[in-house]
């Protein structure tokens, strides 16, 4: 069954690729009428490149997929909370919705501006956040 479990093991997937290559391991992928059109990770070191986010990533793929800048009628799955920076794209792109796996209670949109997001924005918490967060803390507790 194709549900938010299922969308986000796929975004999963794509953190721990981002993992493998030694990046903040954060996955994406967009989804439109149950499709996924985008998948993506971190790229940030690969790429010398701060926005270089997962969601970045993706939003870039999907629009380029529909051929337009709107993600009406799309969804974000994605295994942190994002950032600000993504958050106001994520606005900008109308995304319908966005289903995120761990909080960031350091980094999240929420604490720095919890109105960003596009009033129609649905918005939903915490679908495989043990294991999303589990995976930072794997990541960071191997940097130490």
């Amino acid at each position: 069954m194709l549900d938010d479990e299922y969308f986000m093991r796929q975004a999963l997937a794509e953190a721990k690729l981002a993992f493998s290559e030694d990046e903040i391991p954060v996955g994406a992928v967009i989804v439109n009428k149950n499709r996924i059109i985008a998948r993506a990770h971190n790229l940030t070191e690969t790429l010398n490149d701060v926005t270089a986010h997962a969601e970045m990533q993706a939003i870039t793929a999907a629009t380029s997929v529909l051929g337009g800048k709107y993600l009406t009628d799309c969804t974000l799955y994605v295994t942190v909370e994002p950032c600000p920076m993504c958050a106001g794209a994520l606005r900008w792109a109308q995304i319908s919705k966005i289903v995120f796996g761990a909080s960031d209670e350091k980094r999240g949109y929420h604490t720095v501006s919890p109105r960003i997001l596009h009033p129609r924005t649905k918005v939903v918490s915490g679908i495989l956040a043990d294991e999303c967060a589990s995976l930072m803390q794997l990541f960071f507790e191997q940097k130490r």
